[in-house]
């Protein structure tokens, strides 16, 4: 699927300019002025990132966050503010967030968070990926063959591993 920028901001001029700004260069973005719309309609299958204001009546950009963090969900988020501090940057960071950007924002700058986030959550989703193949091969093991491959990862060679599970070499 296309990725998505979620771009949250519960100023409607702002909003739109920043929806303008993605359509632009060719990014599907899908704006949003309330963080509890988004959520009655999240799809965690969906790629993309967030562009989250962090003051927004209701539901903050780092309440969302955290939120979606409970829920598993692991897209990257940029926050965006125009009182941006120290200590709210931090805990931002802390919880994974990909940058955090002060309004006015240069549109390079966010551009390039953008472009980042989205190679992030490309990355995460292809080692997620290949993490569940890995464990679809591993559940298809025999219990015996679970045994062996335990050995195996520890570094054993076949014969030390043949004379510990008492069998032959060629077996293993």
């Amino acid at each position: 699927s296309v990725p998505t920028v979620f771009v949250f901001d519960d100023d409607m001029p702002i909003l739109k300019a920043l929806a303008r700004l993605f359509r632009s260069v060719d990014m599907a973005v899908a704006p949003f002025a309330s963080p509890r719309e988004f959520l009655a309609q999240f799809d965690p299958g969906v790629a993309g990132c967030l562009v989250l204001d962090l003051e927004m009546p209701g539901l903050g950009g780092i309440e969302l966050q955290q939120e979606l963090a409970a829920r598993g969900n692991e897209l990257p988020v940029i926050f965006l503010t125009g009182h941006g501090n120290i200590p709210t940057s931090v805990k931002a960071m802390k919880q994974g967030a990909v940058d955090f950007l002060t309004k006015p924002v240069h549109d390079d700058d966010l551009l390039e968070a953008v472009r980042t986030a989205l190679e992030k959550d490309r990355m995460n989703r292809k080692a997620r990926t290949e993490l569940a193949e890995i464990r679809g091969k591993l559940a298809l093991l025999t219990p015996r063959e679970r045994e062996v491959l335990s050995h195996v990862v520890s570094g054993r060679l076949n014969k030390q591993i043949a004379a510990d599970l008492g069998t032959v070499e060629k077996t293993i």
